[in-house]
């Protein structure tokens, strides 16, 4: 049972508090509307702990079993509720482990705040206990970050983190505070940070380059749009979905795109990359004009960059300076919020209609149902298919869950079958690609949209990177469904072992524990199918429960996921088998 600690009263000098810098730095989280954190304690941050534990009745922490966890929640967290995501940890091995979620958190433009508790100023540069240059570490992967030796700092410091992380493109900014700074007594007093000079995080909009913006789409007879997570983060759905409808263009997402247009829409024409569908990827190189939407071109979306669709014109709305022409140069490009360019944008065109155009669309997308999609989703072989066992989800949710991917074979699957409604609905690890984010990301995603449903779908591989924190779903009762797509490999090296390495299964296959004994010991419902007549069953338990749920499906082993492009190759180049 806790017991609730009285704050004494605080000296006020003048209209400021003299306070603690731990003190101060839970009153700038509150300031900033933060009503949940995510965490692990430790010597170098015990000072804020305290005084976490004094403000628990305004400020919720959640004690992950990993502090790589921590900041995967806070990514979960940021992604569906839209908000700024906190992870906090102690100095040394507590703040290494923070990198990952950080770096994954930069590459995908999550916004979230790391704070993390270091040594005593003093002891700077000593190799103290647990000492580690955080700052020097993190400084590749972060928006901003900055160390804290002084307590008066700490609200001009913690306002600027805030600000920065949220504003223009979101990313992840880290706060190091010493543990003298933590315990030195200030005048506390709070004001939030509304611009920095220098800094512009949101351009503005040139009309040259709208006027022609608006001339090409209008003289343009095969168009093609692809759109990122871009719309997704200006919060610009609508915008887009009136764009697309009034122009007529066909569209196409990236992985983090996904879910900013309901799957069902009629221009909705499914995934480019790697593994994304074969007519999006064959006629990015036979358009005519290719219309990026907050997107950065990506090697996993354009393959060779030296035949990505040279035969296009191209238009680029995006609101990075550092992503226009980086990969792809562009003829025209609307530097500017999305929410304001695809608006404009949609002011001036024309509405218009592409038969044949999108006929070419319908003639390919025929092409893959035949060779891939029957398959996947409705196989005559006795083993369970990943793409089926999705399409049983989508069957029982009906398309309203938030579906949260680890990296790998399953990520594929599941963005490409799985179906959604509304938005900020896919959370998954795009850039980095790491394995092991989806359990963690889930309990955040669960805590951003508590009156959602959301089910992580994980592959044995990626599960058993961060599986200590089925030990934080269980004592915070976080009511995620966990689907382990179990094939007892690590599918995606494998399936490129197979098809590139002449079969050589190095290091890929696994020897898999019970998963279902071992989250029934940590109190979770939990059921294992592995054949089809099952399935429909076992899921609809599953979805049925208002509690955590765990299930292990047994997929075939050795399924590959198609259509496929090389890694190298040109997107015209992709594979349907």
């Amino acid at each position: 049972m806790k017991t609730k600690v009285k704050r004494e009263k605080l000296k006020a000098t003048g209209s400021k508090l003299r306070i603690s810098g731990a003190e101060a730095v839970i009153r700038c989280l509150l300031a900033e509307e933060i009503k949940l954190i995510y965490g692990y304690p430790g010597g170098a941050i015990m000072p804020i702990y305290d005084e976490i534990y004094k403000f628990q009745d305004q400020l919720h922490h959640v004690l992950t079993r990993h502090e790589q966890g921590a900041t995967h929640a806070a990514q979960g967290f940021a992604r569906t509720s839209g908000k700024v995501g906190v992870a906090i940890a102690t100095s040394g091995p507590g703040a290494t482990n923070l990198v990952t979620g950080i770096a994954d958190a930069q590459i995908d433009s999550t916004p979230m705040v790391c704070i993390t508790g270091q040594v005593a100023s003093h002891l700077l540069g000593s190799d103290a206990f647990q000492e580690t240059d955080i700052i020097g570490i993190s400084t590749p992967v972060t928006k901003w970050n900055y160390q804290i030796t002084k307590a008066n700092e700490i609200p001009e410091i913690m306002a600027k983190a805030f600000y920065i992380a949220r504003s223009g493109r979101p990313g992840p900014v880290l706060i190091d505070i010493t543990k003298d700074a933590q315990f030195e007594l200030f005048d506390f007093s709070y004001e939030k940070c509304t611009g920095i000079r220098s800094y512009q995080p949101y351009p503005k909009l040139i009309n040259e380059s709208l006027s022609e913006a608006v001339r090409l789409i209008g003289e343009s007879k095969k168009p093609f749009v692809i759109w990122g997570q871009g719309v997704i983060l200006g919060q610009a759905e609508k915008e887009f979905k009136d764009f697309i409808e009034k122009s007529g263009i066909p569209a196409a997402w990236t992985i983090l795109g996904l879910s900013a247009l309901p799957t069902a829409h009629p221009s909705n024409r499914g995934m480019v990359g790697m593994h994304g569908n074969y007519a999006t990827n064959l006629l990015t190189n036979e358009c005519d004009l290719l219309i990026a939407v907050g997107m950065r071109f990506d090697d996993r979306v354009t393959g060779d960059l030296k035949t990505y669709a040279k035969q296009a014109k191209v238009i680029h709305l995006e609101l990075d300076p550092a992503e226009v022409n980086k990969n792809v140069k562009a003829d025209v490009t609307l530097l500017c919020d999305c929410k304001i360019s695809l608006q404009a944008l949609t002011n001036k065109i024309s509405t218009k209609k592409y038969p044949m155009w999108i006929k070419r669309f319908d003639d390919l997308d025929t092409i893959e149902k035949e060779k891939v999609i029957h398959g996947d989703l409705n196989p005559t072989k006795p083993g369970l298919t990943m793409g089926e066992s999705i399409e049983m989800i989508n069957k029982h949710s009906d398309g309203d869950a938030i579906i949260v991917t680890d990296v790998g074979q399953h990520q594929m699957v599941a963005c490409r079958y799985a179906k959604f409604n509304q938005s900020k609905s896919n959370v998954t690890s795009g850039g980095l690609g790491t394995m092991g984010f989806a359990l963690p990301a889930a309990i955040g995603a669960k805590m951003g949209a508590p009156n959602r449903e959301v089910v992580a779908v994980i592959g044995d591989g990626g599960f058993q990177m961060t599986i200590q924190e089925l030990g934080t779903i269980f004592q915070q009762q976080v009511a995620v469904k966990i689907v382990i797509l179990n094939n007892d490999f690590l599918g995606m090296v494998r399936q490129w072992q197979q098809l590139f390495f002449d079969n050589r299964y190095a290091s890929t296959e696994m020897t898999n524990p019970d998963f279902v004994a071992i989250a029934k010991g940590y109190y979770i419902e939990a059921d294992r199918v592995d054949n089809r007549q099952h399935l429909d069953q076992a899921v609809a338990k599953m979805m049925a429960s208002d509690k955590p749920y765990f299930l292990e499906i047994c997929v075939e082993k050795e399924g590959n996921v198609f259509p496929m492009i090389p890694t190298g190759a040109s997107v015209s180049d992709i594979r349907l088998e």
